[in-house]
């Protein structure tokens, strides 16, 4: 029993190292892109905001204001997605320059609502680029401008950044951060940003692309049911031949936040099962390498002596290193690290609870809509948050 634990003590720091060692080190913090405030405002004429909005009234004046002022004469469309609170009202009482307020047609069937909003917003654009962003996104002065030279420097035609979550509750301080570190773990930057790289993901609240990437890959049509609709559009645009950039900064923030443990499960329950794509098999292989990776080590080194507990201190010691930077780039304590076990358990469970919903005829839920698991239909519909 003793040579079995120290096998598994020194496999899991071998791994370990090797995570930390891979040449594309998912866990640094490299690909970064912040905002280039100007003294004078630039024109951005060529540029047209989307915004789709669903029950964004405490929110969504912050997000015009900020995008207005990145420059003179920016577009703006806003797609009111059947609101209850008034959204439109508040947006219409800021007269920003510039901007066209649409009101949503009926959800069609198969469409999610976000995707159907920004389907009917796009087809009213008319510049040559088309910047997607969510309705609780704050940006930085300059953002839109580094984003456009972004793209011109890495002769992108689509480019997304990872906005910096609120982290205004004690429970977004110790979990938002880590959805970062998963999301990287799982989609590199360095190898989604690789032209010949078959990864290709994207952060939904800020992209940035040329205009004409839609219209040859006809809309948001081909991914109208899509669950994780970013990740979804970055393989569509990167498939047809195109280069895309993905990137962290502090210029583009949520003002949204999440305030109660649950409100965070809910949004990773939300897609977790269908980033397994929706497989036993890999929901089960998944289980067990967070399991033996997060969880085995601190049972080991509490439990076992001499040569065990040593190489289990060392997977501790490398996994805690490995999510520092993460936290130093939200300007986090490095002791938040520690908790890391913690944390990849509750990611376990809230994938688990994703696939208990979809088990039981749900295929995800957002915003106040439920859609079934085979019809691809909201089957539910109440008010959101």
């Amino acid at each position: 029993m003793e040579a079995f634990c120290i096998f598994i003590a020194a496999l899991l720091a071998f791994l370990w190292i090797g995570f930390a060692l891979m040449p594309w080190g998912v866990w640094r913090n490299r690909e970064v892109l912040e905002a280039a405030p100007s003294p004078q405002k630039e024109s951005l004429t060529e540029i047209t905001a989307v915004i789709p909005a669903r029950n964004e009234a405490e929110v969504i004046a912050q997000t015009l204001r900020s995008v207005a002022a990145q420059g003179t004469d920016i577009k703006v469309i806003l797609i009111d997605d059947a609101s209850e609170d008034g959204t439109a009202a508040v947006a219409r009482k800021l007269a920003i320059p510039n901007a066209q307020i649409i009101v949503s047609a009926a959800l069609p069937d198969g469409w999610s609502g976000k995707l159907w909003a920004l389907e009917q917003g796009w087809r009213q654009v008319m510049t040559r680029y088309t910047l997607f962003l969510d309705a609780d996104i704050k940006l930085a002065p300059g953002n839109i401008l580094a984003l456009k030279r972004k793209m011109q420097q890495q002769r992108a035609a689509f480019i997304s950044l990872m906005a910096a979550p609120a982290l205004s509750s004690a429970w977004e301080k110790l979990l938002m951060p880590a959805f970062v570190y998963f999301f990287k773990a799982l989609y590199p930057s360095d190898r989604v940003n690789l032209p010949h790289s078959k990864i290709a993901a994207a952060a939904g609240g800020c992209i940035l692309l040329e205009t004409r990437v839609l219209q040859q890959i006809g809309g948001f049509e081909a991914l109208k049911s899509a669950v994780i609709d970013d990740c979804a559009f970055a393989r569509r645009v990167k498939s047809q031949g195109f280069k895309i950039w993905l990137g962290l900064t502090h210029a583009a923030e949520s003002i949204r936040g999440y305030k109660k443990i649950a409100e965070i499960g809910n949004m990773i329950a939300r897609s977790a099962f269908a980033q397994l794509g929706y497989s036993v098999v890999i929901l089960v292989l998944c289980t067990v390498v967070l399991l033996l990776l997060y969880i085995v080590p601190v049972v080991i080194a509490v439990s076992s002596t001499g040569v065990i507990r040593c190489l289990s201190l060392i997977s501790l010691a490398v996994m805690v290193l490995t999510y520092v930077p993460t936290l130093r780039f939200y300007n986090r304590s490095w002791a938040w690290a520690l908790c890391l076990p913690f944390i990849a358990g509750f990611f376990l469970l809230m994938t688990w609870i994703s696939a208990i919903r979809y088990w039981r005829g749900e295929r995800t839920r957002w915003k106040g809509r439920v859609y079934g698991r085979v019809t691809d239909l909201p089957v539910v519909e109440s008010e959101s948050r």
